[in-house]
């Protein structure tokens, strides 16, 4: 049983690491990092919140929806820094560029960007960006719910999939018990219900299929899931919200 405390402490660590908003200074969760992951979605809320913020605030002052798509995508960038991003486009690299798995890893984990993780980058915002600009007001809704569920997924990818690396960010977080990913799936699951049974209908077959696949194709190219998979999920996981979003409410 989570207290209070522990509660609070697990929130922070997860806005802290998801996110590079001005927090005051944070004590990580003793039980560890792992244990913290059903809080995820909740930062997710956050993130959803901010960029949900900013699209109604352009389209307040009559600008087009695709403008505001496009500085709601920039103001979930920037909370988070990129993040996921990142993620997304080492996997691209290392994945498409690699031959063993070893040079797939090493690929991964050098700083530079090559053709194929700009592909994917471009790939991933003009979808989301395209998305967005479809839903109109419906954006501002689903922004949250994109946010919040995609990151929902990540917990239950870290339990099911082995750390590709020994030392990596993934491997040093753990690997969350059974109930700290069941609560996350929850809180997931509740938000794909606001907009109606008929959004969740058309979401969770296309979730449940992503995070199958991930989880295969990551242990297939290098064994298992490390930080930058586990972003690819959340990218992966966004776009496929606010795609169903786009199928549920236009």
């Amino acid at each position: 049983m989570v207290g209070p405390r522990d509660a609070l402490r697990d929130i922070a660590a997860c806005l802290g690491f998801y996110t590079r908003l001005p927090l005051p200074a944070f004590e990580m969760p003793a039980r560890g990092f792992a244990a913290a992951q059903w809080a995820a979605p909740l930062a997710g809320l956050v993130v959803g919140a901010v960029c949900s913020a900013v699209l109604a605030g352009v389209m307040a002052l009559g600008l087009p929806a695709t403008i505001a798509a496009v500085l709601a995508l920039a103001a979930g960038t920037l909370v988070t820094g990129g993040l996921h991003e990142d993620g997304l486009a080492d996997v691209a690299d290392g994945f498409g560029g690699g031959s063993t798995r070893e040079k797939k890893l090493a690929i991964m984990k050098d700083s530079r960007i090559g053709s194929y993780g700009v592909a994917a980058l471009i790939l991933s915002f003009f979808l989301r960006w395209t998305a967005l600009s479809s839903l109109g007001l419906a954006a501002i809704p689903a922004l949250v719910i994109a946010h919040a569920v995609s990151r929902a997924l990540m917990p239950a990818l870290m339990r099911l999939s082995p750390p590709a690396r020994e030392n990596g960010l993934s491997a040093g977080a753990g690997r969350p018990a059974g109930g700290t990913v069941l609560v996350a799936l929850a809180i997931g699951g509740v938000l794909l219900l606001v907009p109606g049974p008929g959004f969740a209908l058309i979401a969770v077959p296309l979730l449940v299929a992503a995070l199958f696949f991930i989880k295969w194709l990551a242990e297939k190219q290098i064994g298992g899931q490390t930080g930058d998979v586990l972003g690819t999920l959340q990218q992966l996981a966004e776009t496929i919200v606010l795609i169903a979003a786009v199928a549920h409410f236009t």
